[in-house]
């Protein structure tokens, strides 16, 4: 069961539980769930949107570019220390997060990508715009610390990679009962 819910009652708690790490989800050949702890809730074109920063070699970054939408589950009780682990180290090309994690997939409104029971505050969002970052305009300590040249960019905390900045109009937004 789902409760609809307006963005705006629940954004001190998104803010509040990003840099924890929420759940980004996606879906193309298949489902998938990264841990994302940088993002941006907001208002773009007078359209209330979700920022999120995908790395260039992340499986995710493929489906995002293959569908156009994405999911963002949030804990409304705090992260799960094995949900966590598993959505933020393993890549979705290798391993099936929604067994590997036990997540629970519930059916969408608006989108094609599922919410995840266990991360019941959820928000399905459709792609907007999309831009990859230049690297030289960062500037040069968070550069050097996000993204060093010497870390692979299959590694899956700091690497070489740019973002790539996806902002999602929020379609449908509700609490997974």
């Amino acid at each position: 069961m789902k409760e609809k819910i307006t963005v705006a009652e629940y954004a001190e708690k998104i803010i509040e539980s990003l840099p924890k790490g929420i759940l980004l989800n996606s879906k193309y050949t298949k489902f998938n769930s990264m841990v994302i702890g940088w993002g941006g809730l907001g208002t773009v074109w007078g359209k209330s949107t979700f920022t999120v920063y995908v790395r260039e070699h992340r499986y995710t970054k493929v489906q995002l570019d293959a569908t156009g939408e994405f999911t963002i589950s949030i804990p409304v009780d705090g992260i799960i220390p094995s949900i966590a682990k598993i959505c933020g180290t393993q890549s979705g090309r290798d391993v099936d997060k929604e067994t590997a994690a036990h997540l629970t997939l519930e059916p969408p409104e608006v989108v094609h990508v599922p919410g995840i029971k266990e991360y019941p505050l959820t928000l399905e969002c459709r792609i907007l715009y999309s831009q990859k970052q230049e690297l030289e305009r960062i500037p040069k300590d968070i550069r050097e610390q996000m993204y060093p040249q010497d870390v692979d960019g299959t590694y899956y905390m700091a690497n070489r990679d740019a973002h790539t900045a996806y902002i999602g109009e929020i379609v449908a937004a509700y609490m997974i009962r």
